[in-house]
C-alpha cells in the first residue's frame, strides 16, 4: 500500500498566524475527507477512511494540548465548555474506534460512517462556537500564532490511530506504548510555546 497522505494544518500553504482559522480549515479537510470516503469504493475508500482516521486523531489529540488548556484557563465557564467538548470527543472516538475494526465494504460500515460524521460535525460546531469564537475575543495576535505553532508542532507527533476514552495527556500516558509518543507531543507543543 502507498504511503497515505494526509492533510495537515498549513497543507494550504496559508500563513499560520491564527489558531482559529487553522482548525476550521482542518475542519473543512475533515468534511472534505468524509465525503471522499462515502464517493469511494474498494481499495481507494480504505486509503480515505485511513487518512480520515488520521487526521481526526491528530486534530483531536491536537485540541486536547493546546486548546482545551487555553479555555480552562482564559474563558468564562471554560471547564465546562471543555467537558462538554470532551464528552463529544469520547462518543466520536468511540464510533471511530468501532469502524477502525469493520472492513470498508462491511454493509454495516457506512451507517456507522454517517453516525460518525454527524457526531463529528455537531462536535466541530459546537467548538467553533464555544472555543473558537471565545479564543477570539480572549487573546492577542501574538498568542494566537503561537497556539497555531503549537498546533502544528502537536500534529508532527500526534498519534495515527483513536484511542476511545482517551481526553487527556494524562490518560493517554497509560497506553504504554503511546506514552513515549504522547510525551514526544507535550514537549513539543511547549517549545512550540516558549515555554521550555
Amino acid at each position: 500500500m502507498s504511503e497515505l497522505q494526509t492533510p495537515q494544518a498549513g497543507d494550504d500553504q496559508a500563513p499560520d498566524i491564527d489558531v482559529v482559522a487553522l482548525l476550521m480549515r482542518q475542519h473543512g479537510d475533515i468534511r472534505n475527507l468524509f465525503d471522499e470516503v462515502e464517493q469511494s469504493q474498494g481499495e481507494e475508500r480504505r486509503d480515505a477512511f485511513r487518512r480520515l482516521v488520521r487526521l481526526l486523531a491528530v486534530h483531536e489529540t491536537a485540541e486536547e494540548e493546546v486548546v482545551h488548556p487555553f479555555v480552562r484557563r482564559a474563558v468564562e465557564g471554560g471547564d465546562q465548555v471543555v467537558k462538554d467538548r470532551l464528552a463529544e470527543e469520547k462518543s466520536a472516538k468511540e464510533t471511530l474506534a468501532a469502524l477502525d475494526d469493520m472492513d470498508t465494504d462491511d454493509p454495516k460500515f457506512m451507517p456507522r460512517l454517517m453516525q460518525l460524521r454527524t457526531e463529528v460535525q455537531e462536535h466541530a460546531r459546537a467548538e467553533e462556537r464555544y472555543e473558537f469564537s471565545h479564543i477570539r475575543r480572549s487573546t492577542d495576535a501574538t498568542n494566537l500564532a503561537t497556539m497555531a505553532k503549537a498546533v502544528k508542532a502537536a500534529e508532527a507527533m500526534a498519534p495515527t490511530r483513536p484511542h476511545p476514552g482517551v481526553q487527556s495527556a494524562t490518560a493517554n500516558v497509560a497506553l504504554g506504548p503511546v506514552a513515549a509518543l504522547m510525551d514526544r507531543t507535550k514537549d513539543a507543543v511547549r517549545k512550540a510555546m516558549g515555554q521550555n
